[in-house]
């Protein structure tokens, strides 16, 4: 029997529940609306579910025109801000939300709390719509989670910008990330032509920039103690 220590497992810590919650929903309604057009479920119905459920529950920019313009301030239809980050067009498309929201969930859940991301989550994506309808005009529909995680990129930039300032680093390379993504879509834009979902992505990010001192457990003077001790 030896007396040498034995090396202590790494410690991995677990997603935020919250995290956990957001993408089981996500991927549930993938599951469903999948499993209809492939005609596992639903019968012949099933293969129209994608349609519909983006007719029934996705954001259109002409909508928010005419709820304006009738001054439909309590319209049932409002609830399309918040339901369409959960319709995606396929499983691809849902697959890359799902890694941004479960890595960057983690990342904003462990420093500022689950609050703060479903709090960004949502904040996010409808400011992202808002933004879409008042800048592009663009009818068709708009769709997908990006804009929520894009919001979450955007709370953990401020994250690693206030925390590069503390440490006297460039607070610029905190942007990285998303000078990176933007820089792929634009390649993709050019190359392969594009939607204008990205003016609610960049939307989302900047509004995830702005909303974290809010959103932090404690407040702001807690959240630059929490980065110390990171």
């Amino acid at each position: 029997m030896s007396d040498d220590p034995q090396p202590l497992p790494p410690v991995v810590n677990p997603l935020p529940p919250v995290v956990v919650a957001l993408a089981l929903a996500i991927f549930a309604v993938e599951v469903l609306l999948s499993a209809g057009t492939r005609g596992i479920i639903g019968g012949d119905a099933g293969a129209g579910w994608r349609v519909e459920a983006i007719q029934s529950y996705g954001f259109f920019a002409p909508l928010l025109e005419f709820i304006v313009q009738q001054k439909m301030w309590t319209t049932p239809e409002l609830v399309r801000f918040v339901t369409y980050p959960f319709i995606h067009l396929g499983f691809t498309h849902v697959l890359f939300v799902l890694v941004f929201l479960l890595a960057l969930g983690k990342l904003v859940g462990e420093v500022l709390g689950g609050f703060a991301v479903i709090a960004t989550f949502f904040i996010s994506a409808i400011f992202g719509a808002f933004i879409f309808a008042g800048v592009s005009g663009d009818p068709r529909p708009l769709v997908g989670g990006y804009p929520a995680v894009y919001g979450l990129i955007g709370t953990y930039t401020f994250i690693l910008w206030v925390s590069y300032g503390q440490t006297g680093q460039n607070q610029y390379q905190a942007f990285t990330l998303i000078g990176l993504l933007l820089g792929i879509q634009l390649f993709f834009g050019v190359f392969f032509g594009g939607s204008s979902d990205w003016i609610a992505e960049a939307a989302g990010f900047v509004i995830g920039f702005l909303v974290a001192p809010f959103v932090a457990r404690g407040g702001l003077r807690r959240l630059f103690a929490r980065i110390r001790q990171r």
